[in-house]
């Protein structure tokens, strides 16, 4: 803030970094050894680590507040509960540093790492900062140290890192982890049994390390498999280091076998992928797939890519499982759900052949293009639907029909895909009358070109008016029942919806 003609102190927020002392920025020296107030947060042991980094630099003639914490991980029958205690206690502190800038003098906090990332410094900051002068100084972080420790690049090219509290649920660890290029998690101590867990989830404990007070007495460095989780203290991390392929060649399985994972990767780019889908992406080795779809995966460097035509589907599937036999981790890239008329099939069906069974082979889901365009309408399939293919490619528009005559009579919302192309233009014309012989023409349809994309376009429409010439291949069709509602809004918004309660007969 900019400071104010006043005789207050000055409140210095003054990052130590990660834990040897000669790792104190020179500001941060200077002004711990001009201030009149040095102030330190500790446990009720009082032993202080900030103070202990800090201490070559104390001068001895300063006033010295020591910020005794109430509770740490234990219970409290404070009537705010745990939250209610510490906050407590930070109003407390912070009216201490108060009456001494009050006094003018000026009040340094130290703070391990750095004052504003994941420190007790920032609690002061927020109660003090807008009434009083101050700077903050930065410091050596933890991340930063433990990479150095480890002597690996955290990131690298386009990769991005990710900080994880290791306090998060299970199931949130296991989400971060999985779609992290690489991540630090911190805050290990009586979460390290969740955070290890979590990691063999993600698929990721073989690469994580372990880094425990990083530049401080006790270092320890090591897999982090070989930890025993007694021994885990709160000044500790485990790193996920940058994924980019290292120069010497990659090392395969001793056995000499991969795996084929086929990944679906929703409807556009990467705003529809899972966290699951974004780390199997991050962990092949290879990319197949059509090419219009491998194109919305980032390229990453030392991962190879395999693009082919959208009408080779066995041959694309035996590609992969033969590299897979090779030793590779390959990713078999569909758009969409890769179960709902994509490529999990055509993987499957070659992989239950017999020189390719002892391949491991595993689906992970995506949004399907049905889901994806009801969310743009409204709520279309809120009761039964039925999802049928209008390509007569693989099976004879007879059989088509007939499922459309059936779902039609049962009074089945419809999510029709592949309805058209430049090759097949009768289909949607000859859908819609098929339907009309069950359903009135005012029947709402709901017509999603591109979800997601940058071309994309939403159009309600009634079934007696759907023209097929508004239709190709990147159109969706969701065809309402009897049930189906088209109301519109406020600002002239229409929105499809079907009731989850049917009227009785």
């Amino acid at each position: 803030m900019t400071d104010r003609q006043t005789t207050t102190g000055r409140l210095y927020g003054v990052g130590l970094g990660p834990g040897d002392p000669s790792l104190v920025t020179v500001r941060a020296a200077e002004l711990i050894g001009k201030a009149d107030v040095v102030a330190y947060h500790s446990a009720r042991h009082g032993r202080s680590i900030a103070r202990s980094i800090a201490e070559r630099y104390l001068t001895g003639s300063q006033i010295e507040e020591k910020l005794v914490y109430p509770l740490t991980v234990e219970t409290t029958d404070h009537p705010g509960g745990y939250r209610g205690a510490l906050d407590e206690f930070y109003e407390e502190a912070a009216a201490r540093l108060a009456a001494h800038l009050d006094a003018g003098r000026d009040v340094v906090v130290l703070a391990e790492g750095d004052p504003l990332f994941y420190g007790s410094y920032q609690h002061m900051h927020k109660r003090l900062a807008h009434r009083y002068p101050t700077e903050v100084v930065p410091g050596v972080t933890s991340v930063s140290a433990a990479a150095a420790r480890l002597g690996q690049p955290l990131t690298e090219a386009e990769e991005t890192l990710t900080v994880i509290p290791g306090t998060l649920p299970e199931e949130e660890l296991t989400a971060r982890i999985a779609s992290a290029d690489s991540a630090v998690i911190m805050k290990l101590g009586r979460t390290f049994p969740a955070v290890r867990r979590a990691l063999e989830r993600a698929g990721r404990l073989d690469d994580a390390q372990y880094v425990e007070r990083a530049f401080m007495d006790g270092e320890r460095i090591t897999p982090l498999t070989e930890v025993d989780e007694e021994s885990v203290p709160y000044f500790s991390v485990a790193v996920l280091p940058s994924r980019v392929a290292p120069l010497e060649p990659v090392v395969r399985p001793a056995d000499g076998v991969g795996s084929v994972t086929v990944v679906g990767t929703g409807p556009a780019g990467p705003l529809w992928l899972t966290p699951e889908a974004r780390g199997a992406l991050a962990e092949a080795t290879d990319l197949v797939g059509y090419t219009t779809y491998l194109d919305r995966v980032p390229e990453r460097p030392g991962q190879r890519r395999h693009g082919s035509d959208n009408k080779v589907e066995s041959e694309r599937a035996e590609f992969a499982l033969d590299l897979a036999r090779r030793g590779h981790r390959v990713c078999v890239v569909s758009s969409g759900d890769p179960g709902v008329f994509a490529m999990a099939t055509a993987v499957l069906e070659v992989a239950c052949e017999p020189d390719y069974r002892d391949v491991p082979v595993r689906i992970v889901p995506g949004m399907t293009a049905a889901h994806a365009a009801a969310s743009r309408a409204g709520a279309p399939l809120g009761h039964d639907y039925a999802v049928v293919s209008l390509s007569d490619r693989l099976k004879p528009w007879d059989v088509v029909a007939k499922r459309l005559r059936a779902a039609a009579e049962a009074d089945l919302v419809l999510a029709l895909y592949n309805p058209g192309s430049k090759s097949r233009t009768t289909q949607v014309g000859q859908a819609r009358d098929v339907l009309l012989e069950y359903r009135a023409p005012e029947t709402p349809v709901v017509m999603a070109r591109d979800v997601g994309g940058p071309t994309e376009r939403i159009r309600i429409v009634r079934l007696g008016e759907l023209d097929p010439a508004l239709v190709d291949m990147r159109t969706i069709l969701l065809i309402g029942s009897s049930q189906t509602r088209a109301v519109e809004r406020g600002g002239g918004v229409e929105v499809v919806w079907t009731p989850r309660r049917y009227p009785e007969e």
